[in-house]
């Protein structure tokens, strides 16, 4: 690793930060980031704690959990239930790392940065290369969502690919407001739309005779398992689908950077991450129990068509979120790094340069989305692609080295038993990483591959995606 800069004063645990009362102790400066901002620029950093932990909900909750009791149904429910609980302990560590590297390196604006501080230029290049890819498979995978859900409320009204243009024009149009808080509104609504969603399809199944995709006639129970015995492909697929449902992570580096006051920001994460284990536990669990094999990813598509569509609808503005956001920080990922290099006056200043540069950079990342989106249309495969090879990468691999990067040379003498605990823990979490990384992308990659053949999906297609028809 690079070697570190020392700060006069250190976190507790080692971590390093400025000293207390220092200019920029509790809040991140304008400067590091975004530059200085003048009265008629753009103010980047005006969020909120409150508008913070909607953010986070939202770029975790949507995709994620519509996978959840698919999951379950691989795994079966104990074992499913585990590994659930044991990812969202060890993306909690995560996610509070990245809070602690913030505060330490208030330079850091997305985790490219972070690697840069670490292994240099290469770094950079490998952590910015990855995180640009993880936000594009999002926001394409929220794509394939919004055209499920808009082929499931019209009935198949039109063909496919119609509605993925129809979802990438709406995305690029909200997705090119300028800041994260001018779009707590819609994170705010989404959030209520998909738990409402979740709680009526939760409500529908338990309701329900039988599943939509079980035996119409005949006597039916649920055939749901304890435990089950899945191949390796389905596993460990299985598993990358859990990472990719709390893989928003990385985002939070974005969100951070946009806080009033950073020093808030743990707040956040506790009730984040707490509401969004709640959620999957119960919902995945419920929803599982009641359709045993006859789920379905997304698990709306496990009820009546009526249910369904008012389970979509009432969703829909949480997908569109989520693309939107997805879009949103890869666009601003461009469009600092673009100008940084050039004209770095032009971030916060509403110019005609930040204006061109800004709109192209919303539109790029939208027209790619949309590319990866037509071109890998099977929800599932996507998501666990995503999960497996970019969010165990960042969720798992990376706060680890950050952890060790502003603790592992802490001096002699204050290295304590929670020290050697988290060292142990961090090295857990890279290893692990790893083999899930390599382990994961080839279960995805051969499911994704099994879904083209004969009879399978198509991309580029018109056909209904729903189910519903």
């Amino acid at each position: 690793m690079v070697e570190r800069k020392e700060n006069p004063a250190t976190l507790e645990g080692g971590s390093t930060r400025k000293a207390e009362g220092s200019p920029d102790s509790a809040n991140t400066n304008q400067s590091d980031v975004f530059g200085d901002s003048s009265e008629d620029g753009v103010n980047y950093q005006n969020m909120g704690w409150v508008g913070t932990t909607a953010m986070m909900l939202k770029s975790m909750l949507g995709l994620g959990i519509l996978s959840i009791p698919s999951v379950f149904n691989s795994l079966g429910l104990v074992p499913g239930l585990i590994c659930l609980w044991t990812i969202a302990l060890v993306t909690t560590w995560s996610g509070s790392i990245v809070g602690r590297f913030k505060l330490n390196h208030p330079e850091v604006y997305s985790i490219d940065d972070a690697g840069k501080l670490m292994f240099g230029k290469p770094g950079r290049i490998i952590f910015g290369v990855a995180v640009v890819l993880y936000w594009m498979f999002l926001a394409g995978s929220g794509l394939i969502t919004l055209t499920i859900g808009l082929n499931s409320l019209s009935l198949h009204g039109t063909c496919t690919a119609v509605f993925m243009v129809v979802a990438a024009l709406a995305s690029f149009v909200v997705g090119s407001q300028q800041t994260l808080d001018r779009l707590t509104w819609l994170a705010w609504l989404g959030l209520a739309g998909v738990i409402s969603s979740v709680i009526a399809l939760t409500i529908s199944v338990s309701l329900a005779d039988r599943p939509r995709s079980a035996p119409k006639t005949g006597p039916w129970h649920s055939d749901w398992k304890a435990v089950r015995h899945p191949d390796l492909e389905d596993g460990i697929s299985s598993v990358a689908l859990l990472i990719f449902a709390y893989a928003g992570i990385p985002n939070f580096f974005s969100i951070i950077s946009e806080m009033k006051q950073p020093e808030h920001y743990h707040r956040a994460l506790i009730i984040s991450q707490s509401t969004i284990t709640l959620l999957y536990t119960i919902i995945g669990s419920v929803v599982y129990v009641y359709c045993g094999s006859y789920v379905e990813s997304p698990a709306i598509s496990s009820t009546s068509v009526t249910m369904a569509r008012i389970c979509y609808g009432l969703a829909l503005p949480g997908l569109l979120f989520t693309t939107v956001f997805m879009i949103h920080v890869a666009s601003k990922y461009v469009f600092i790094h673009v100008l940084k290099k050039t004209a770095a006056r032009h971030i916060a200043a509403p110019t005609k340069i930040h204006w061109m540069t800004w709109l192209g950079s919303t539109f790029s990342v939208t027209m790619i989305a949309y590319l990866i989106a037509s071109g890998i249309p099977v929800f599932s495969g996507l998501t666990s692609l995503i999960g497996a090879l970019f969010g165990t990468f960042m969720t798992f691999q990376a706060m680890g080295c950050m952890w060790l990067y502003d603790n592992f040379k802490l001096e002699r003498q204050r290295r304590n038993v929670w020290w050697r605990a988290t060292l142990a823990l961090s090295v857990f979490v890279i290893v692990s990483g790893c083999f899930l990384t390599v382990a994961g992308t080839y279960g995805s990659v051969i499911n994704v591959m099994a879904t083209y053949k004969p009879g399978g999906s198509e991309p580029w297609t018109c056909a209904d995606n729903s189910g519903l028809t």
